[in-house]
């Protein structure tokens, strides 16, 4: 919680009208917006509690969902931020907290020593509910032919850690998949979905199969690698016309709310295997929703990397998940270790940077082997040169209108940037890779559809089959530019105004290149100050890379990043790892 805002004027629009108190004071701080300290107000007034101290800690629970938590930890807020402000009392505030009447009404939840809005509480209590359920019971499943499956879908040796994942899915309703960038987990979800399929051709029954990600992008990536998965082609022919699709898709919105969906658990998805892809990016109230609308007797298999980012919204369920049962003798949980991706070097880089060694990370950074690259000055001309070879070799294919080069092209290397804005920011080096851009080929590229004009997709257009997150690059064609996406049957070509909503990619957020790789990855480090600069934003980017991994950064920079975590309060993998088979009693079973 270090996040302040300086507000502009006396009609900031953070500023909350006639605040006074302590929620004045923190207001006027920059700590609270006017959104936080109406939120409190409201609740105060609804439940009769004046006591400052606890409508600042309400405050401040509104707040903290801004940074992705879904609760407020009394004992870790962090003071320092404002350290003039008059913070109450620890034991006090506690003290106020646990006898307000917004506790004793249900309008907050106090557990813990966390302080939630009702909703998350409910949501977190949700899902462990369900998670609990599910666990009462396993599925019926031939252990012999399923062995047989897996000999044939895996006949090579070094794929004893996607067996063990299938055999895992195959005896529980919920098995939790991990593993980093590269390790198989989706050739692990391959033959899963062959074995399955042998499992009920056998009973005479069809399997039914949804897979999806929490977005477009991932979506897509989870079909194209599901696509080119190593199959033969009889069990290949079992896993063709099935779809990846996002989660919102699968549950489909109602129209009628605007957080609600059309399956829920008076409306259950009727599929036999739900597989979730990109687990670590899904919130935990898309969790919750996914939850209650998968059927008890369906399996549901997890997949993600829990050190990578979460998700923008509140919560980090995977990695929760995986910290609550890592506690638990009954754990669902399959770690795929040996990865398939990148080169040694890359590979001991994200080892050390997940692992907190600083140390070992700077080593390899500095052993001057060429897949792993370090700059410590963003003006270095290696940079320059980095970044517009890239962007030449991309307008040269453009330009020519060789579609199938120019998308190449595009793949062969992603600059990431932590921020949108600022030095380090997208903003800023995309116009900077365009300055020299110009430079170099005397085009001021004032027409935003310049022939190898990189373009990221920002909204989903199901019409066209386009998603937020895709990326194409502008090319001359006969027609006219067009933009050029990757498709599953080859380019799709579209006019620059079908496509409203995208913008130049040059530079991209780390956060928006999550679930996608590229042969040469640069990335951009902001400075120590920067809120955002943490271990699973560096461990993110880097293992984007398959080939070539370029870190920009000084060395207290790369030292600031490994060292801090990011940290979200949550209850959920306390509460998880407290549930023992033995201990199980979470209420009812069957409402929200």
């Amino acid at each position: 919680m270090t996040e302040v805002f300086e507000p502009v004027d006396a009609a900031d629009r953070d500023l909350a009208l006639g605040a006074t108190g302590l929620l004045g004071r923190f207001n006027t701080a920059g700590v609270l917006t006017a959104a936080d300290i109406h939120v409190a107000r409201a609740l105060g007034a609804l439940a009769g509690e004046r006591d400052d101290t606890v409508l600042l800690a309400t405050a401040l629970a509104c707040r903290v969902l801004r940074a992705g938590s879904v609760c407020l930890d009394l004992a870790a807020v962090d003071r320092d931020v404002a350290p003039d402000l008059p913070w109450p009392d620890p034991d006090a505030w506690r003290s106020a907290v646990a006898a307000s009447p917004l506790v004793a009404q249900g309008v907050l939840r106090w557990e813990s020593g966390l302080l939630y809005l009702d909703r998350y509480h409910e949501q977190e209590t949700q899902i462990l509910r369900d998670l609990a359920l599910r666990a009462q019971t396993s599925p019926p499943h031939d252990p012999d032919l399923m062995a047989r499956s897996l000999a044939r879908v895996f006949d090579e040796a070094g794929y004893d850690e996607q067996r063990a994942a299938c055999l895992q899915a195959a005896r529980e309703w919920t098995t939790v998949v991990i593993g980093g960038p590269g390790t198989g987990k989706t050739t692990a979800v391959a033959g899963l979905l062959v074995a399955l399929h042998d499992q009920f051709t056998a009973r005479g029954e069809t399997l039914r199969v949804a897979l999806v990600a929490p977005t477009g992008k991932a979506a897509a990536r989870l079909q194209e690698a599901l696509d080119t998965a190593r199959l033969d082609p009889a069990d290949r022919s079992r896993v063709e016309g099935v779809e990846a699709m996002t989660i919102h898709r699968l549950l489909q919105r109602d129209p009628g709310s605007s957080s609600r969906f059309r399956h829920h658990r008076g409306n259950r998805l009727p599929h036999d295997l739900v597989v979730v892809d990109e687990t670590s990016m899904v919130s935990l109230t898309l969790m919750a929703r996914l939850l209650e609308a998968v059927r008890t007797d369906a399996r549901l298999v997890l997949v993600g990397d829990p050190d990578q980012l979460s998700s923008v919204e509140a919560g980090a369920v995977l990695s929760d998940v995986v910290r609550g049962y890592a506690e638990r003798p009954d754990s669902p949980i399959v770690s795929l270790t040996r990865t398939h991706r990148f080169g040694e070097h890359i590979g001991d880089l994200a080892r050390a940077v997940r692992e907190g060694d600083a140390d070992r990370a700077l080593a390899v950074l500095s052993a001057g082997d060429e897949s792993v690259q370090w700059l410590t000055d963003a003006r270095s001309p290696q940079l320059r040169a980095l970044t517009v070879d890239a962007a030449l070799a991309l307008r040269d294919a453009a330009t020519r209108g060789i579609v199938d080069d120019a998308l190449v092209a595009l793949e062969r290397h992603r600059l990431l940037c932590a921020h949108r804005d600022g030095p380090y920011g997208v903003r800023f080096w995309n116009r900077r890779v365009e300055q020299w851009l110009t430079a170099e080929t005397a085009d001021p590229l004032h027409d935003h559809s310049y022939p190898g004009r990189p373009v990221l997709v920002t909204s989903n257009d199901y019409t066209l089959g386009v998603h937020n997150g895709d990326s194409g690059v502008v090319v001359e064609t006969a027609e006219g530019r067009r933009v050029a996406l990757p498709g599953p049957d080859g380019p799709r070509l579209f006019a620059p105004s079908r496509l409203g909503d995208a913008e130049t990619m040059h530079a991209l957020t780390i956060h928006k290149a999550q679930g996608s790789q590229a042969e040469h990855v640069t990335v951009l480090l902001p400075d120590e100050e920067s809120r955002l600069l943490t271990r699973e934003l560096f461990y993110t980017a880097i293992t984007r890379a398959k080939q070539v991994v370029t870190v920009v950064g000084e060395e207290s920079w790369i030292r600031a990043a490994i060292s801090r975590r990011a940290q979200r309060a949550s209850g959920l993998a306390v509460r998880l790892g407290a549930t023992t088979p033995e201990r199980r009693n979470l209420g009812d079973t069957t409402g929200d």
